[in-house]
């Protein structure tokens, strides 16, 4: 007989099996489908290998099945959503999650996720209250603005802006200016989308007070500045600033809108960055409408935050498009905790995650770093060489792109598998830890380490090692 069909033939049938697992399904409180699923994805596994003509080995017995079937129950009822350890030095990171919360935000969040709440109900009338009467006054507060908005992100915040004000109009931006964030996020496409028309002026390099001016016709319905934080353009550039634009808006009266993208309430010149336009600052500077995330530079939940005038944000709240793009309870509740640290920025400098990593000392940094090393080296594990090596960090979420954070990292060489290996088999530990890979080496930035992670990041470096070596 065929070697495939008899193998075919031998592969156990599912009843049976889910028969086999009985004792281990009520023991671990397994449900019968994620169980079922299993086996059948394990059997159908080894069918389509022997099917494909590969060297497939049957397991030799029902106790090496079972062991299959139980690996595979793990992997289905593992969480899809996990958390990870970033040793990449990124703070802002927009794959692992992007801003890390404040413990007063998580205080918030957990409250308003496990009790109810006064959402939409004002405690003072005993009536039907607004959620963004929340969080509102205190946006104003910080950023000096007249009325507020928060949305479910910033691409968010520019489209409902946009469509309020000038959908069936025309929109005036610099040719510099339109940029293309995560996920292929294009200014001409959301303002497309929001029913607006683009008009471009300048050229790439340079946009003069003048070619804005020149574009003005009886359509135009905004002046339009977007702020490009997550690319730099350096030698012969020029742009129109935000009180020239201003002015010319007020001339000719029309409003002026600036997309901040990585807003921040705070001088980052603070942690010896270079400037950003705070926001704040643009608003001083007679901007009507402003926009910006709450997930990046700010150190809160992904949320789109719409600031300035009080006629301009009132429209925008009666669009019908805010209904679709409203936050919920989880993002108003640790906003605000995030928010409110902001009233002493200094104390937000310590509370806030992001702030904190961007701010934080090479000394302590070093200190973190030879702090894990003691701890690996108490163990000894074979097969990798630990060292302390300097290395450099990025603030991340598309701000400060060219300006590196000097940091501190642990190097590991591995002796006897490719840093190729280790990398992926550092994405499959229990609590995966993603690193950086560079000159053949493995880099754990230790910046964006946490202090409580160092205990279980050397654990699962000393097992890992005890394994493979």
């Amino acid at each position: 007989m065929d070697q495939k069909a008899e193998m075919l033939r031998n592969l156990p049938k599912v009843d049976e099996c889910l028969l086999e697992l009985s004792d281990f399904i009520n023991q671990q409180g397994v449900p019968l489908r994620i169980a079922k699923k299993a086996v059948q994805t394990t059997i159908d596994r080894v069918r389509k290998g022997i099917l494909a003509g590969g060297d497939i080995t049957l397991p030799v017995d029902r106790s090496a099945w079972k062991s299959l079937f139980v690996d595979q129950i793990g992997q289905l009822q593992r969480s899809r959503f996990r958390r990870v350890i970033n040793g990449t030095g990124v703070v802002i990171h927009t794959n692992l999650g992007r801003s890390l919360l404040s413990t007063a935000a998580l205080e918030q969040l957990i409250a308003g996720a496990g009790y109810y709440s006064n959402l939409e109900f004002d405690l003072h009338s005993g009536k039907r209250g607004s959620r963004y009467a929340l969080v509102e006054d205190i946006i104003c507060d910080l950023a000096g603005a007249e009325a507020a908005l928060v949305v479910n992100n910033n691409a968010a915040a520019v489209l409902i802006a946009l469509d309020t004000i000038a959908r069936g109009r025309e929109v005036i931006v610099s040719r510099g200016e339109l940029v293309e964030i995560g996920g292929s996020f294009r200014i001409p496409d959301v303002m497309a989308k929001s029913g607006a028309e683009l008009v471009e002026v300048g050229a790439t390099n340079r946009t003069h007070l003048y070619d804005y001016e020149r574009a003005i016709t009886e359509r135009t319905g905004l002046l339009l500045r977007v702020h490009t934080s997550n690319f730099r353009m350096i030698g012969f550039t020029a742009a129109v600033p935000a009180q020239e634009l201003v002015a010319l808006g007020r001339t000719k009266g029309l409003p002026v809108m600036e997309d901040l993208g990585s807003g921040s309430l705070i001088d980052l010149e603070r942690f010896g960055l270079p400037a950003e336009p705070t926001v704040q600052e643009v608003l001083a500077a007679g901007v009507d409408l402003v926009t910006f995330s709450g997930d990046k530079l700010l150190g809160g939940p992904q949320a789109g935050v719409i600031v300035g005038r009080k006629d301009l944000v009132d429209q925008i709240k009666r669009n019908p498009l805010n209904r679709a793009l409203r936050i919920d309870k989880f993002t108003l509740a640790s906003l605000e905790g995030t928010l409110r640290a902001y009233y002493d920025e200094s104390l937000a400098c310590k509370q806030i995650p992001t702030l904190r990593m961007i701010g934080e000392s090479q000394s302590t940094i070093k200190k973190r770093a030879s702090r894990l090393l003691r701890r690996i080296g108490k163990k000894s594990p074979d097969g990798c060489l630990f060292s302390l090596v300097p290395t450099v960090s990025r603030v991340g979420g598309g701000a400060l792109p060219e300006y590196g954070l000097d940091s501190w990292a642990v190097q590991l060489q591995p002796v006897d598998v490719p840093v190729s290996t280790l990398e992926r088999d550092f994405r499959r530990l229990q609590i995966p830890l993603i690193g950086r890979v560079e000159h053949d080496r493995f880099h754990i930035d230790m910046r964006t380490i946490q202090d409580s992670e160092i205990a279980l990041l050397a654990d699962q470096l000393v097992e890992y090692f005890s394994l493979v070596c």
